[in-house]
């Protein structure tokens, strides 16, 4: 068994970053000494498939083992802009999460900016007049909306994210950073210190993965183990010490020892497909993970 890491914020894991079966990523998340999980799918359903009888399960579940649930990782507006119906599809979808996210005593429910067309700029009022809705939702409901910034997505940078929290400018809308994803989009800084300054005042949530530059592969960008990447960890972890950060940092390993997952199933994580070989992955990648922070004196 590994020995639990002490530092002054907390460990998680997207769950079907290790498996499908929410008991198993129970029993992993006990091994590594993790507080908390951040579901998205499970038992082969996406998050807005969950039914009350999952949610309560997966509550019980988490309640036994001593986890916290601490984010939705919802695949809200992760679809077309422009769209009507979509949207309207994807506003249930959200109200589905907020009701989730009482079940679960959660208040982060994570959220995108429609598939890129195109550059931000070009939509970019359209962009802050679909977040108004889900907005006035937060504030009636008592939950935050965490953007994740994503190369697939009509804001990839950190650059473009602080931008949009500024013209938005409202306290229930914050940052998701993922220091990976900087990695992957076409005009991202160095992930650490650069991007980094741009999200940190505007933080709730932060995913650990780790990524390559291989302009000879398939696609620029790719995962591999966090700590084998070009991202500073060391640096990353010892900046949210050092800030007094204490929610939490979640892994999302998005790499696979055997076969490379492909594009559809990195910009749609979940399902069988998505989870085969994830939990060896995600092993590797906390031991790595537990190794940078004994190596900066967090533990």
């Amino acid at each position: 068994m590994c020995s639990v890491v002490t530092t002054m914020f907390k460990l998680g894991a997207i769950t079907d970053e290790v498996s499908q079966d929410f008991e198993r990523v129970v029993e992993v998340a006990g091994e590594y000494g993790l507080t908390a999980l951040e579901p998205r799918s499970v038992w082969e359903k996406t998050p807005q498939e969950l039914t009350d009888e999952d949610c309560r399960k997966i509550k019980q579940l988490a309640d036994d083992a001593g986890l916290e649930i601490c984010c939705i990782a919802s695949p809200f507006l992760k679809c077309d802009l422009g769209d009507e119906g979509q949207y309207n599809t994807h506003l249930d979808y959200f109200r589905r999460f907020v009701e989730m996210a009482h079940m679960w005593d959660c208040q982060i429910i994570r959220g995108f900016t429609f598939w890129k067309t195109g550059p931000a700029r070009d939509v970019w009022q359209q962009i802050i007049d679909a977040y108004e809705e889900p907005l006035r939702i937060c504030e009636q409901e008592d939950v935050y909306i965490g953007i994740e910034n994503e190369a697939s997505t009509h804001i990839a940078t950190a650059r473009e994210a602080a931008r949009l929290y500024e013209d938005i400018n409202h306290p229930r809308l914050r940052a998701i950073w993922d220091p990976a994803n900087e990695v992957s989009a076409e005009e991202g800084e160095r992930p650490f210190p650069e991007a980094w300054e741009r999200m940190k005042p505007w933080l709730i949530h932060v995913h650990i993965k780790d990524s390559v530059k291989d302009p000879e592969g398939p696609r620029e960008a790719r995962c591999v183990p966090v700590g084998e990447g070009i991202i500073d960890y060391a640096g990353q972890f010892q900046a949210l010490i050092d800030m007094g950060y204490d929610g939490v940092c979640s892994l999302e390993t998005h790499w696979r020892p055997t076969t490379e997952l492909d594009a559809d199933l990195l910009n749609e994580p979940g399902g069988a497909d998505f989870s085969s070989g994830a939990e060896i992955a995600s092993r590797i990648c906390l031991e790595n993970i537990n190794n940078i922070l004994r190596d900066i004196g967090a533990r």
